[in-house]
């Protein structure tokens, strides 16, 4: 496995941990009353995906189900990251009849929400394949689901941009308002947290040389037309700044949209969509052995 796909598919175990619990205990309460009806024999099931997707989310399936019942064997048929058509059977169960159905809709809560992500994230990353350009996250997450879905967005093919408020610095029309001009906010910012990251809105062509004359990591070009695009790409690709900083387009961006706004040239496409305009894939969990011959 290459570098690049080790950390795709780096899984946040703590966060797992963290998110199952906490959406387990939501569920569960004092305890599921519906589930105690049943007989707690052995039992199997199986995961039906019913439409086209990008399979994310294995890990927080497996772990809602073994906190439940730590000896349910999982054999899963699909690996994290493939893409499955309407119909595919993903994977079997094997376990107490009670913990399966008591953690079925939780896990698959996680399943079809991050599959969602991959699925979407994927869907960007093929419209501007071969261009070059690199498909990126925001924080407009799922409350409590941020890593996750991040971890989604890299399934699916994309990169993460900043995680929180945190881990970047990134200078936005109001900070250049408060310090006066562009220069005196990133000098300012890099003065006070020089070890992180420096992301620089610009409004204008003129703050684009402003901003890559003073120097910082990437230049976020909100709201330019398509000629404005071109004209930010050939002032940051000529002398004396020579691509040394990439480009990232931000807004407005969509399928119809991307693969133009890719082929001018632009490092980076972030999209708020990926994480936040989430359409859940379509998923069950059913009792029972999976169709076809003997279960096959």
């Amino acid at each position: 496995m290459s570098a690049d796909a080790s950390d795709r598919f780096a899984v946040p175990l703590q966060t797992v941990a963290e998110d199952v619990a906490r959406a387990l205990a939501e569920d569960i309460g004092s305890g599921d009353v519906t589930a105690a009806l049943l007989p707690d024999a052995a039992d199997a099931a199986y995961l039906l995906c019913k439409q086209d997707a990008i399979v994310c989310g294995r890990p927080w399936f497996d772990a809602c189900h073994r906190t439940l019942d730590p000896d349910v064997r999982i054999d899963w048929r699909v690996a994290e990251g493939d893409h499955v058509g309407k119909g595919t059977v993903l994977a079997t169960l094997h376990g107490r009849a009670r913990a399966l159905v008591t953690a079925e809709r939780t896990s698959l809560n996680f399943m079809q929400t991050l599959s969602a992500t991959a699925t979407a994230t994927a869907a960007y990353v093929d419209a501007v394949r071969g261009t070059g350009t690199r498909i990126l996250d925001t924080r407009k997450t799922l409350p409590g689901l941020r890593l996750a879905q991040k971890y989604a967005v890299r399934v699916g093919g994309g990169h993460n941009h900043r995680i929180g408020l945190y881990d970047t610095v990134m200078l936005k029309e109001n900070h250049v308002r408060a310090a006066g001009t562009l220069t005196a906010a990133i000098r300012s910012a890099r003065e006070r947290q020089p070890g992180l990251p420096l992301v620089v809105e610009v409004e204008s062509l003129e703050q684009l040389q402003e901003a890559l004359a003073e120097g910082c990591d990437r230049i976020l070009i909100d709201d330019f037309d398509a000629r404005m695009r071109r004209d930010a790409v050939r002032i940051a690709r000529s002398a004396p700044f020579d691509g040394r900083i990439p480009l990232e387009v931000s807004g407005g961006v969509d399928l119809s949209t991307v693969r133009a706004i890719a082929e001018d040239g632009v490092d980076c496409i972030s999209i708020g969509g990926l994480t936040k305009h989430v359409h859940a894939i379509d998923l069950s969990l059913k009792l029972g052995p999976p169709p076809g011959p003997a279960g096959s």
